[in-house]
């Protein structure tokens, strides 16, 4: 017996300065599940709104399978039975994708300078490493991260400012502390910046039982205030005393 065909027409926007990423993506999972594609170009602004208005959509990319409209590309996965992501969820990914990749930064930087993988210095860097990349974030846009940071912060409620110094502080205290230069300087702005955080996710979550989202990556951030929060300070805490102790410990 031979097996029918599947085919799919699919209508998505193709301009000269602009190619629909979604009608992109829409395409190759069809063809990813075994679809022969009817791929039809909406190759203008007014050649689109004709199609939406002929259809009823509000968007392209539009697919239709077996005279069937399925809709656009989150409704095809939902089609194959594939989850459609939701923007506005809480998720945990942004802290652990930073963590797992600062982890194994500090760790090549080990295995680059002395062939080890897991020392002191590696957990040093590690903290560091961690500290540079979160200020990074938060540095992309620094308005929108002090304004969520408002939401919890003892000190930004009381002193705006510091909602806009906080990426800065950070980065310069993680900078320092990767090249282990002006102790004097990075140890007490980590150890300052790390406890008033502390304190802060600790009264508003632990406390006053707050559900809030926080700050720590970015003002765009859906991670929600809690414990990574609280270990992002406490890293800082021990940090900036380990840094402190550490000529004693080894006098």
């Amino acid at each position: 017996m031979t097996k029918t065909a599947k085919t799919a027409v699919l209508h998505r926007m193709v301009m000269p300065d602009h190619t629909c990423p979604y009608g992109l993506k829409a395409k190759h999972l069809l063809q990813s599940r075994g679809y022969t594609v009817e791929d039809h170009h909406l190759t203008s602004r007014v050649e689109t709104d004709r199609f939406k208005d002929e259809h009823g959509v509000a968007t392209t990319p539009q697919t239709f399978i077996d005279g069937e409209r399925i809709g656009g590309y989150d409704d095809l996965r939902r089609y194959f039975g594939l989850k459609v992501a939701d923007p506005s969820a809480t998720t945990y990914r942004p802290v652990i994708a930073l963590f797992s990749m600062t982890a194994l930064m500090a760790s090549a930087a080990g295995y680059a300078v002395d062939g080890t993988l897991f020392t002191l210095r590696v957990a040093e860097w590690f903290v560091a490493f961690s500290m540079v990349v979160l200020a990074l974030l938060k540095l992309q846009n620094v308005e929108k991260f002090a304004t969520m940071f408002l939401n919890y912060d003892l000190l930004a409620k009381r002193w705006v400012p510091y909602g806009r110094i906080y990426p800065f502080a950070e980065g310069t205290a993680g900078v320092l502390m990767v090249a282990g230069a002006l102790d004097w300087l990075s140890i007490p702005l980590a150890l300052f910046i790390g406890t008033v955080g502390a304190a802060s996710v600790f009264k508003a979550v632990y406390i006053d039982r707050r559900e809030l989202k926080c700050a720590c990556v970015g003002g765009d951030s859906n991670v929600p205030l809690g414990f990574i929060s609280l270990t992002e300070n406490l890293m800082m805490i021990a940090m900036a005393l380990w840094m402190a102790a550490r000529p004693m410990a080894m006098g």
